[in-house]
């Protein structure tokens, strides 16, 4: 596993391999290229042996055919994408980027209710019973 933020277009060809769980160099160039981009397959294959180099992905060969897959998590890519933008953007501050997130789109009833959910269950582990303390007898009596 690797610290090593992906660039954009890095994350794009992970996101189909998370979805795939590995692929070909051919079905990440039409994966992508379904979704709008126009990479030719030399680009991808490029692309793909930058991120093997930077730790992302590895790959095994399958006849003339190279076969590649993620080696970092999505969930923990994620939140490190998302914790630092929230510092680079926001200095940290949690409720400003979300009053701007919420401001920037419409919601519906459902999906602010599992956003209060998602706070409720944040808000519940971050309480801590209290640990009553035990009170200490000096030793040797009073002077």
């Amino acid at each position: 596993m690797t610290d090593i933020q992906p660039t954009d277009r890095e994350l794009e060809a992970l996101k189909v391999l998370w979805q795939k769980g590995e692929a070909t160099v051919r079905d990440v160039c039409d994966a992508l290229n379904a979704s709008g981009e126009d990479l030719a397959y030399t680009t991808v294959l490029s692309l793909l042996q930058v991120m093997e180099q930077k730790k992302l992905v590895d790959y095994r060969r399958e006849g003339k055919a190279y076969i590649y897959r993620p080696l970092i998590e999505r969930e923990k890519t994620y939140r490190q994408l998302a914790g630092g933008f929230l510092d680079r953007v926001f200095d940290g501050a949690l409720d400003e980027y979300m009053v701007h997130a919420l401001e920037s789109r419409k919601l519906s009833a459902t999906q602010l209710d599992e956003l209060q959910a998602m706070i409720d269950n944040a808000r519940s582990k971050s309480r801590k019973p209290l640990v009553q303390k035990k009170s200490r007898k000096k030793k040797g009596g009073s002077r």
